[in-house]
């Protein structure tokens, strides 16, 4: 069996490498590897193990195929396949993954390429460690007029109107919606571009029927079972970027009428049913088939979020109908991810995972900048979109409707990426694992304003209060962590509980 997978990927590769390569043939990347000299190119990633294969088969390998004097290593800053081997003897401590990647950058063998996420690469462009490609671009003429104007943006947001790194791919957001319950309800279509305060009105006249019958009007993913207070934290506020605590982890910023007004407008929308809470679970009487857990699939909600694949999920769904019980074809379509007044060009969930920059110390500058012009041009963005991914190319040229369908491609990167998470807030957390039970304590008061036994600023209050306390303990002791009831405690050196205080 492992022959077997070891020549279907070389197969694979080879196959693909050779029908790249006419296609890639007019690619201007010959400037850095004239000549008949081996070079070694280290691309170094936040975390990796033994198996860089699938990293291999999305970004390097057909370059590896067309400029056979160079050899690319992958070097992870966290090597995680080291996990694998802890017998629970030893506690588990939370990498510092920024740490961990500036020794990749700076030393005795440093990397030339530098694969990030946003939150890394603004830290990194921060300290004064990667080179600005601006330069590069202009000396080699290397057109970025037809990136999606999203990426190209939010990755100068980074480095003050500068770059410092490109991306080929990113991940991205739609709101999908059942065109059908629009019509039988009488209500328009959704735009691009409207308010979450707008989607959940819409959202309020589409919901009917009762128990088992439900259909909701809105869910934020098209999961069952899927939890409202998660889904605020993580799809509704993060545009607004509120905090739980303040950078220092000292007092808790909950109580603030902001967050008030967020817990106000997602209890009512749970409590009224025209979002699904985390009580809408399968239930045991309830028959299997291939989409009963897909709420949107199953005509249970009217509108939710979904990636880009969705697509396919969607239409194999469709094309299979006769197969799948009391079930029928979806029409539908996409608009973009409702956005805040506060925030009108920010949302869609658009994620920058891999951006390449090139580290200031590089070793083979020129080669660097060689591979990047290689995986963003043109050649590689027409190649790549056929294949059938999470992430979308970066050239919008490129981006077409799947399967041959007609939808609005465009919702999906219409709107500019979240801002970046503080890789100071990142360390934060590292180094003080008992702030992870502070955001999960949140859960606790969320519920009773579901359960209707406290008012959203009463929870809030509470939260802010016992957030205090623990922020107290650990202020005394960073390392003090908690049990589900909140009793503290340190964790002794095999990781196990002691020394709980009442």
């Amino acid at each position: 069996m492992a022959e077997n997978g070891k020549l279907r990927k070389v197969l694979t590769v080879s196959l693909t490498a050779t029908l790249a390569l006419g296609l890639l043939a007019g690619c201007n990347s010959g400037k850095a590897p004239e000549g008949k000299e081996e070079k070694v190119l280290r691309i170094g990633m936040m975390y990796g193990g033994s198996d860089d294969s699938y990293f291999r088969q999305q970004y390097t390998d057909i370059y590896e195929f067309t400029h056979q004097n160079i050899k690319i290593e992958i070097v992870p800053a966290i090597d995680q396949s080291q996990y694998r081997y802890n017998d629970g003897t030893e506690p588990y401590v939370q990498p510092d993954y920024l740490e961990s990647m500036k020794k990749l950058l700076t030393g005795s063998n440093p990397v030339d390429i530098v694969v990030a996420d946003t939150g890394t690469l603004k830290q990194l462009i921060q300290e004064n460690t990667l080179k600005q490609l601006d330069p590069m671009i202009q000396e080699d003429k290397f057109d970025t007029a037809d990136f999606v104007p999203a990426v190209i943006d939010g990755i100068k947001d980074l480095g003050d109107g500068k770059l410092y790194a490109l991306t080929p791919t990113f991940s991205a957001s739609a709101l999908y919606y059942n065109k059908k319950m629009f019509t039988d309800a009488g209500i328009d279509l959704p735009t691009d571009k409207m308010t979450w305060d707008d989607i959940f009105n819409i959202a309020r006249r589409l919901a009917k029927g009762e128990g088992k019958d439900r259909v909701y009007g809105f869910s934020f993913n098209r999961y069952k079972g899927s939890d409202p207070f998660w889904d605020m934290q993580y799809s509704y506020s993060n545009a607004l970027q509120l905090r739980t605590f303040d950078e220092k982890a000292e007092n808790m910023t909950v109580n603030s009428p902001q967050w008030v007004k967020i817990w106000e407008t997602i209890s009512k929308l749970a409590k009224d049913k025209i979002i699904p809470d985390n009580s809408n679970q399968m239930g045991s009487d309830e028959p299997w088939t291939a989409i009963s857990s897909d709420m949107f699939l199953s005509g249970k909600v009217a509108m939710t979020i979904g990636e880009s694949n969705y697509v396919n999920e969607i239409a194999d769904a469709n094309n299979n109908a006769a197969k799948i019980k009391n079930f029928t074809p979806i029409d539908w379509d996409v608009v973009t991810v409702p956005i805040h007044p506060e925030k009108p060009d920010i949302g869609g969930n658009i994620y920058l995972n891999n951006t390449f920059s090139i580290n200031s110390s590089a070793p083979n500058p020129e080669t660097a900048w060689d591979f990047i012009k290689f995986i963003g041009s043109e050649e590689w963005a027409k190649l790549r979109s056929r294949a059938s991914t999470y992430e979308m190319v970066a050239r919008k040229t490129y981006i077409q409707p799947k399967q041959g369908l007609d939808y609005n491609i465009q919702a999906f990167y219409l709107l500019k990426p979240f801002p970046p998470s503080n890789p100071k807030d990142d360390k934060l957390m590292s180094e003080k694992p008992g702030l992870y039970s502070i955001t999960n304590s949140g859960r606790t008061f969320f519920q009773e304003v579901l359960d209707n036994k406290k008012t959203p600023e009463e929870a809030l209050n509470e939260w802010a209060e016992k957030g205090n306390k623990m922020l107290q303990e650990i202020k005394n002791n960073p390392k003090t962590q908690f049990q589900d009831d909140g009793t503290p405690f340190i964790p002794d050196e095999s990781g196990n509980a002691m020394g709980i205080r009442g």
